[in-house]
């Protein structure tokens, strides 16, 4: 007898109707800021699959990208009062350009050693940012409020708005990393992952779609770090390029399962709300427990399902057929 399962495609026309009727039934705020911060890290969990978990990049500098987006639009807006969409396309190309620029000179570098180099990079990042007086140096930026709408990207009366913006900045981040999976250019991803060197002799320029797996996953980055400055209204170094964040990031795609499409999302599905609830119902005596649950869930997946979360749906379809 066979049993019913989803396939990717069904779990997440579920999940994203769940999505989209979740603050419609839970009209409690914190409940909802939780669900942002989810879409958020989910996509940034996304664009870091594109880099490592299909073309085998494994980086820990994804917040520079990050802060890249969100130093960007900010700045734009208060000097020269630049719509923050423009700001959000200037600041993802930005990310983009910065991306190749490092990632060109990184281009021979493998495994471990690209790996530091990346986070130099964003630590050099962080750097500069810290003492950049332009942008506001360690005290950051302070972002004018302007008239409530969609147009300002600006919403004082409810969250709302922002759910179902992140939500739709989530749903392009999917949309592009299936077109990836399933294009050439992620069959040459995943053959760059198994072997550089088989990959050139079969004719793949190595260093070219490696530079295209940064630029990409580098501007849905900084989408994400063009909304978290809309969504609080102010940007520091320490809120938008401390290395935590890249690490928390690819904790989330190893957990939820690193080069399938939906895993990622499932990884930030488990991990934000416990570091969420953790840090608000525990207070300063929660310091610290929510990585104590993350290091137990990722060896436990490291253990047991290597694929990540999303590899024990696919094993149960599998089993199931």
């Amino acid at each position: 007898m066979k049993v019913p399962v989803f396939s990717q495609k069904s779990f997440g026309v579920v999940a994203l109707a769940a999505a989209v009727a979740f603050p419609l039934v839970v009209g409690n705020t914190f409940f909802q800021h939780i669900m942002i911060l989810f879409f958020m890290f989910a996509t940034m969990a996304v664009a870091w699959n594109i880099m490592g978990g299909y073309a085998g990049m494994f980086s820990f500098g994804q917040v520079a990208f990050f802060g890249i987006g969100a130093y960007t639009s900010s700045f734009l807006l208060i000097t020269c009062h630049v719509n923050p969409w423009l700001g959000l396309i200037a600041g993802g190309l930005g990310a983009a350009i910065v991306g190749a620029a490092i990632g060109y000179p990184c281009s021979n570098l493998r495994g471990h050693y690209f790996a530091i180099a990346t986070i130099a990079f964003g630590e050099i990042v962080r750097t500069c940012f810290n003492n950049w007086k332009m942008v506001g140096a360690a005290e950051g930026l302070s972002l004018p409020m302007l008239d409530e709408g969609l147009l300002n990207f600006m919403f004082h009366s409810s969250k709302l708005p922002y759910y179902y913006i992140i939500l739709v900045f989530l749903l392009i981040a999917l949309a592009v990393c299936y077109l990836v999976s399933t294009s050439k250019m992620g069959y040459y991803f995943r053959a760059i992952k198994e072997s550089h060197d088989v990959a050139e002799v079969l004719g793949v320029n190595v260093v070219w779609y490696r530079l295209m797996a940064v630029m990409v996953s580098a501007f849905l980055s900084a989408m994400a770090g063009t909304f978290y400055a809309q969504y609080v209204l102010y940007i520091d170094p320490d809120s938008v390029l401390l290395l935590p964040i890249s690490i928390q990031i690819v904790l989330i795609s190893m957990l939820g399962g690193a080069g399938s499409v939906m895993g990622p999302v499932i990884g930030a599905a488990i991990l934000i709300p416990i570091s969420e609830i953790t840090r608000v119902w525990l207070g300063s005596k929660g310091t610290g427990i929510d990585m104590l649950i993350y290091g137990f869930l990722i060896t436990m997946i490291s253990v047991y399902q290597p694929r990540g979360v999303w590899g024990l749906f696919a094993g149960a379809g599998r089993r199931a057929r």
